[in-house]
């Protein structure tokens, strides 16, 4: 860039390259709104006031222009799609920048994975900094494809666009000081660079414990009191706004105190479905429950830039780049103009720039189990009472209950009636045979199965169903499409999304993803299932960092205890 030409613009001596004229522009530094031009050359905001000429003009009219909204804390891989087609669906949304942890691909190809996300991010019209994966695996209780240590991390913690280490999930390893996970920490803090953090429920000493180790921010918050007592220990609160983890509305309190300049807005795990209407979407309904549309903005922008350290973005500044939003109005929040570096990338909804990207590398097949036999999906029964895994809708959380089940010929069998199914976990990255048995309760299912390859966080192949035949079936045809979700019932197949990219995206357009998470999802209620989206839910199941209970490949984990137990040792938890 020529920084003297850029002074020159900023002046009025020499015509800027763009010009936005008669602007409601929503300053994020003293929550003010003031009619003006904003000048833009070489893709930064070059000065603000009255009478610039720019090569080119665009008249708003009065609308409210604002700083582009970034998320500050995503997995691209949960869209289930490529990250041009992610950067398809939420860009013309408003979205802009996004902070992603390649977390997911991580556990299936290690530094691979990275690698290939990072590629796969360049040359579009979002710009994707990252943060590198600290728990891979979460813990030692599951399987993953890979192990990344601290060494792993050095390789990679210098690159341009990387901001520092993604969500510390170990939370019990910082409190105990375990050797490797402190080694991650350093590597962060040793680089002035951030460390997210991932602490459900925590608090009071143990809270401190883990904030002193340098721990900064948090997205795990459900409660206003959880996150009051983290904000006044100085984290940033990540509200997060997810498929399966909503958190926003609990949160909405927190937005209309004192504290909100240590708040900012996060997807975390999305499904294509909940794409359309992204950052702006929690900006809206933030706004509707009450809380003052500028301090919205800044959650959604100034908020997070500051907290990441990316001093030039998030704001309409001079020097600041020239990502902005035209709103016709502080309501609704569905930009007509979504403007990157300058350039107009999409208008009323739609994307108007050409895509032009890089070939990504490829990736070998990632769904590699043992022989799978029909034997394989019986539990041999000490009972016929269980401890079972119960969802709560709406969060990550489960609740640890007893349950009544069916024994037929010695064997645990699902008990339909009384929603309570049988859940597994296949080993799908070196096919070890380890295969995690247990009983859940929430999904509803009246027949059928379903699978799928996204379970987080190693990714291991997670099957529930209400008989054994169709299970298997479910299960063998993801290791056909080499990963993916399917839905079998009576021994057909009623739907399938093939996700062939390491058992995690998909190699089609967003569209063709879209339609078939519809199907699936219409699919799934016809078999009887209650959840609003019971795929998604399901893929948090194997994630054993998240209380109460959980399945890995290992076997059902009490978080809680953080150790295995037996399924039918119900003395310890009252029916």
């Amino acid at each position: 860039m020529d920084a003297e030409k850029l002074i020159r613009v900023a002046k009025g001596e020499e015509p800027a390259d763009l010009v936005i004229r008669n602007a409601n522009v929503v300053n994020v530094f003293n929550d003010e709104i003031k009619k003006m031009d904003i000048a833009v050359y070489d893709g930064r905001i070059a000065g603000m006031g009255d009478d610039y000429k720019g090569l080119k003009e665009i008249d708003v009219n009065g609308a409210y222009v604002t700083p582009a909204f970034i998320d500050g804390h995503v997995h691209i891989e949960s869209s289930m799609c490529l990250p041009k087609e992610f950067a398809k669906a939420v860009v013309p949304e408003g979205t802009v920048t996004v902070i992603a942890d390649p977390h997911e691909i991580s556990n299936v190809f290690g530094l691979h994975g990275i690698s290939f996300m990072r590629e796969a991010c360049k040359n579009l019209p979002l710009q994707v900094d990252m943060m590198l994966p600290s728990c891979v695996p979460a813990t030692n209780s599951e399987t993953s494809g890979f192990e990344l240590t601290s060494y792993d991390l050095s390789l990679l913690m210098d690159a341009p666009g990387i901001l520092g280490v993604a969500e510390m999930m170990n939370f019990p390893g910082v409190l105990n000081c375990d050797k490797e996970v402190m080694a991650k920490l350093k590597l962060g803090l040793s680089k002035h660079k951030k460390i997210d953090g991932h602490a459900p429920g925590l608090s009071g000493k143990n809270l401190c414990g883990y904030v002193a180790a340098g721990v900064m921010s948090d997205h795990e918050c459900t409660t206003p009191e959880e996150a009051t007592e983290k904000l006044g220990l100085g984290m940033y609160i990540m509200i997060r706004e997810g498929s399966a983890a909503k958190d926003l509305q609990p949160l909405i309190p927190i937005l209309k105190t004192k504290n909100t300049r240590r708040c900012i807005f996060v997807t975390d795990d999305r499904h294509p479905t909940d794409l359309k209407g992204h950052i702006n979407d929690m900006v809206r309904q933030s706004v509707e429950a009450g809380v003052d549309p500028i301090t919205a903005i800044k959650v959604a922008s100034i908020n997070t830039a500051e907290y990441f350290g990316l001093n030039d973005i998030g704001a309409i500044a001079p020097g600041y780049r020239a990502h902005m939003l035209v709103f016709d109005n502080l309501k609704e929040f569905k930009p007509t103009l979504v403007i990157k570096s300058g350039e107009v990338v999409a208008e009323n909804g739609k994307l108007v720039c050409d895509i032009e990207q890089n070939e990504v590398p490829k990736l070998r097949g990632s769904v590699n189990v043992k022989w799978i036999e029909h034997d394989d999906f019986k539990i041999p029964a000490k009972s016929d009472t269980v401890r079972a895994m119960q969802v709560v809708p709406g969060t990550l959380l489960t609740k640890s209950v007893n349950a009544k089940i069916k024994v037929v010929d010695g064997y645990a069998e699902s008990d339909v009636e009384n929603d309570v199914l049988k859940i597994m976990v296949f080993e799908r990255h070196k096919a070890t045979g380890n295969i995690g048995k247990g009983f859940i309760k929430g999904f509803g299912l009246k027949s059928g199965a379903i699978a799928s390859t996204v379970a987080h966080d190693a990714h291991n192949m997670i099957v529930i169903g209400t008989n054994d035949a169709d299970m298997e079936m479910a299960a063998i045809e993801l290791v056909k499409s080499q990963g993916g979700k399917v839905i079998v019932n009576n021994g057909e197949v009623v739907s399938k999304l093939p996700l062939p990219i390491a058992g995690l995206m998909s190699d089609q357009p967003f569209e063709t993803v879209l339609q078939q998470c519809h199907e699936l999802k219409d699919g799934v209620k016809k078999i009887g299932c209650v959840l609003d989206d019971p795929f998604m839910t399901m893929a948090f199941l194997s994630l054993s960092v998240i209380p109460d209970l959980k399945i890995t490949d290992k076997g059902v984990f009490d978080v809680n205890k953080f150790d295995f137990i037996d399924i039918f040792d119900t003395e310890t938890v009252k029916a």
